[in-house]
Formats: structure tokens, sequence, C-alpha cells
């Protein structure tokens, strides 16, 4: 049976207004010098939250058009509240490993997180976002609430030790190679570098050439192990989906099964879920082929949030 911090769904109300008090009170981009540019008793708080209530993370792949960006983040904070999830918006100011060279990776470390400040204070969520080398982790934890280290990097020992002595929520994937069991190794180089509030996400394994597989033994494995007790658990629904460089220049993916996966985990007792989504996403800029579409995330949260329930 996996541990306590996952088995149960949380109450349903009054998820608007935790997302205000998360972001309302943290620092605008650039007004501190200081590693950790945030209240820490509002980190601590939402890492709280997240380790009690059910969450999602979501947003879409790489940062658009500011006006793409304001609407799935305003559809989102008003299904997070009409369902009772702590709702963190996601979206990654780089996509530094993208299949090609001629890939879209965003708008760069400085301007990426100027658009994340735009969003943070507009609607009053937290954010979080993606590192990918040592020295940005400073720059991202004076607006991101939580640092997400790319599966492909877990293992990147200076990645976690700079973002762990930010203060930030760390967010570490799983990578596509490692099994549930291995994540123990990553989680501890956070915590012995002064950081208690991590988190883990299962986003597949790899299965032969341009595939992956979601074995749910990696999220119950991670569930039931004491030393990973109370880190809240997240399967990011939309990347278990993907095919890597199935496509040549690109991944693929089969996002008909994105709904699936997001009722299979809230089945087993997760309370965390990842979604990349966009209003379009044939035309994203990036993981196009795995994204929900925006219009489809009320049905599908609405199972999600169903299941939960009957887990009480």
């Amino acid at each position: 049976m996996m541990h306590s911090s996952h088995s149960s769904s949380g109450s349903s109300g009054s998820s608007g207004s935790s997302h205000s008090s998360s972001g309302s009170s943290h620092s605008s981009r650039g007004s501190s010098g200081s590693n950790n540019a945030r209240n820490v008793e509002t980190l601590d708080a939402l890492y709280a939250n997240l380790q009690t209530r059910p969450f999602i993370l979501a947003g879409t792949c790489v940062i658009e058009d500011y006006d793409i960006m304001s609407q799935v983040c305003e559809v989102m904070v008003e299904l997070s509240a009409k369902y009772g999830f702590v709702y963190v918006f996601k979206s990654s100011f780089d996509k530094a490993n993208r299949t090609s060279i001629n890939s879209h990776r965003g708008p760069g470390l400085d301007a990426g997180l100027e658009v994340l400040s735009k969003i943070k204070t507009q609607f009053g969520v937290p954010i979080v976002t993606d590192i990918h080398e040592s020295h940005q982790a400073d720059a991202i934890s004076e607006v991101a609430d939580i640092i997400q280290i790319p599966a492909f990097l877990c293992r990147q020992t200076d990645l976690l030790v700079a973002s762990a002595k930010t203060g930030a929520i760390v967010n570490i994937k799983k990578a596509q190679f490692l099994s549930g069991a291995n994540m123990v190794n990553p989680v501890q180089k956070v915590v012995e570098s002064g950081n208690s509030k991590v988190m883990l996400t299962e986003r597949g394994t790899m299965m032969g050439y341009g595939d992956l597989v979601l074995d749910f033994r990696n999220l119950i494995d991670m569930g039931n192990m004491e030393s990973l007790a109370n880190i809240p658990l997240i399967l990011d629904a939309t990347h278990s989906v993907q095919k890597p460089s199935s496509l040549g220049d690109s991944s693929g993916g089969n996002r008909e099964y994105v709904p699936y996966y997001a009722n299979m985990a809230a089945s087993i007792g997760i309370k965390g879920f990842f979604f990349e989504t966009h209003p379009n996403p044939d035309v994203a800029l990036s993981d196009g082929a795995n994204m929900v579409p925006l219009g489809g995330m009320d049905t599908m949260l609405s199972t999600v949030f169903n299941t939960l329930q009957a887990q009480k």
C-alpha cells in the first residue's frame, strides 16, 4: 500500500483562494539579489498543500504568445477551483533537449522569466519551470516556486545541488532509463544540500527505440519507500505518451491515452498530475502530439476528481 500522503484526495473547496496566496506574496523578478527571493513561509505553505491536497502542474510545453499563455492559465485556474485542485502554472523558457537543432526552443532565460512573472502577477498562481544549467538556478528562483529537473538530467549533481540551495521546491522527473527505486539517490542529493521540499514525477520508461511505456509499478514503489515518505508524487500524463524522435526530426505521441493514464494514477492514490495543454495542440510550438486540447481538460479532470473521491 502506498504511504498515506498519496492515498486521499483532500478537500474540493477554496482552491482558487489558495492560488492567490501562493503567488501574490512572492517577490517579483529582480527585486532581490538573494538566492531565495520568495517568502519562505509561503513556499512552506505551498509545499504542505502539495503534500496533502490534489494538485495540477499544467500549461504550455514552451512559452508561446502571451495571449495563448494567459488563455491556458485562466481556464486552468477556473477548472482547478471547480474540482478542488491546487494549481501551478507550467511552461518552459527553453527546451534544451529538442530532437533537432532547428526545433523551436523558446524565448530564453531572461525573456521567459519576464513572461512567467507576468502570468504570476496577473493570475496569482505559483510557477514551475525547467532548469537546464546550474548557473540558471538563482535567476529562476526569483520567479519560480518550483524548479523542475528534466528527466534526462536527474542524475546531474551540480544541477540538483544548485536548485536545492535556492530554497525553491524541487521537482525531479524520473529519467526514462531509471526505475522508481533508483530515484532515492537524486532526492538524497537535494535533501543533503539542505532542502527537504522535494517532489518526484514519473514520465514513462524507454521501451526499445522511439517508444515509452508507463509502468505504474514505479509510482507504487516510490510511494511505498520509507525514505521517500511524504514526498508528493506526480504523474506526467502527457510526456508518458510521447514517442521520442519517432517523426525523424521531432517526437510524436498518442494524446488519446492521456485521460486513461491520469485516471489510472488517481485510482492508485496519486494526487499530483502534470499536463501540457494548448488551445490547439496541432499548432503548438513544442510537443503538440502529447498535449491535451484545452477544451478537453474539463471532462478529463471531472473523471480524475471522481476517481480521487472514490479513494476516500
